[in-house]
């Protein structure tokens, strides 16, 4: 092995090293926050992550730093979940799937969330799903294209709706039978209509 080969293989288990630190470091801030609220300390989280306050540091200069990408790492595993669903243009239900998936999102980061939002860290789920508005029009149309879902029902509405529902599970610590109901409800709701 040539010594370029050699520096090139110790920079990518480098790179390796620093995302796995990174995603155990967001793991354990988000266990830490949820149990203590966002008033624990950086060195709390890095000793549930098992690596050095340095190595926090790194990857996160400030405490709103870390906070933040807390936020943004829930955002980005539901993202993930829905590109899933989005990647299969066979599944005419996975708009169904997107908003279970969101109201999960939001019951499994609810204490999170709610510890964050103490120290003014603003988590609107509305805003989030906004964002995933391009990805939920191609699940709305698929669905209304298959009939499963009123042809009037628009994205704006859809995001609306989930957003508000997302927000009170959230709010009111919504157990799993709630939630399943108001899904339920909803897409009853969103049902294909005679003529419409």
């Amino acid at each position: 092995m040539d010594r370029s080969s050699g520096e090139a293989e110790r920079t990518a288990a480098g790179r390796a090293d620093a995302r796995r630190n990174r995603i155990r470091i967001l793991d354990a801030a988000r266990e830490v926050f949820a149990e203590h609220g966002a008033s624990a300390s950086t060195e709390a989280v890095a000793a549930r992550a098992h690596v050095a306050i340095g190595t926090v540091f790194r990857h996160f200069p400030t405490k709103p730093d870390l906070l933040g990408a807390v936020v943004m790492d829930a955002w980005d595993q539901l993202v993930a979940r829905v590109d899933v669903l989005v990647d299969d243009p066979d599944d005419a239900t996975a708009l169904f799937a997107f908003c279970a998936s969101a109201m999960t999102s939001s019951a499994e980061n609810r204490d999170v969330f709610a510890k964050l939002a103490e120290t003014g860290t603003r988590v609107h789920v509305g805003d989030a799903l906004r964002r995933l508005r391009p990805r939920a029009e191609v699940l709305l149309q698929r669905a209304q294209a298959a009939g499963a879902v009123r042809k009037d029902l628009r994205s704006e509405e859809l995001i609306a709706l989930l957003g508000a529902l997302c927000q009170e599970v959230m709010a009111n610590d919504w157990g799993e039978p709630l939630r399943r109901r108001a899904l339920t409800i909803v897409f009853e709701g969103m049902g294909s209509v005679q003529g419409s």
